[in-house]
């Protein structure tokens, strides 16, 4: 009975570590102990103008990252007490990280009969002198199957201007702080 219930707890936290991972980066701000979950942070350059950074994690979609600078943008533009901002300098790090090891349920057809039975050749080289290679050791040329994953994290981060009053008519740059808090906002704080 003790060794049900020890299991029960076991899977119970195995669950709720796996509910916990895999979600989107929060619209939060960053800090040190959230650098690994992501988050908005600004920089003031001027008494008009912000470095703005939002940084997604391995879970959080290009889309979701680049509206939420946006979302903070227009927050910011809102708290500082201006009307609309423009966009003058935008840039994106896109961050891809493959990596492929063996399967890890993968046995091959003859290891039931012959489980200690394990092939490896020996070879000279002329600068290292005799070696080893064993397929179980992280060759994909022996493995039938591999398990390859691609991991993609995107950190957005933008100059913005202020300003008050008429926003510029012909800059495709320019956005309308209040507009963008009604639209983007709900899209942002409803996944959250």
């Amino acid at each position: 009975m003790v060794g049900l219930t020890r299991t029960g707890a076991a899977l119970a936290l195995a669950l709720l570590a796996v509910g916990c991972a895999g979600k989107p980066t929060p619209y939060q701000p960053i800090s040190s102990a959230s650098r690994i979950a992501g988050g908005y942070s600004e920089v003031r350059l001027a008494s008009d103008h912000f470095r703005v950074t939002f940084v997604g994690n391995s879970f959080t979609s290009r889309e979701r990252v680049e509206g939420s600078l946006l979302y903070r943008a227009a927050e910011l533009t809102r708290l500082e007490g201006y009307d609309w901002f423009v966009i003058e300098d935008r840039e994106v790090e896109h961050q891809v990280e493959r990596r492929s090891r063996p399967d890890p349920l993968y046995r091959p057809w003859f290891y039931d009969d012959y489980a200690y039975w394990r092939p490896y050749w020996r070879y000279y080289g002329p600068r290292s002198g005799w070696r080893t290679w064993d397929p179980y050791f992280g060759d994909p040329f022996w493995a039938d199957r591999v398990d390859t994953q691609t991991v993609e994290r995107f950190e957005v981060s933008a100059e913005i201007r202020m300003g008050r009053g008429t926003m510029p008519a012909n800059n495709p740059r320019a956005f309308d702080a209040r507009d963008v808090i009604a639209r983007v906002g709900p899209k942002i704080r409803d996944k959250d």
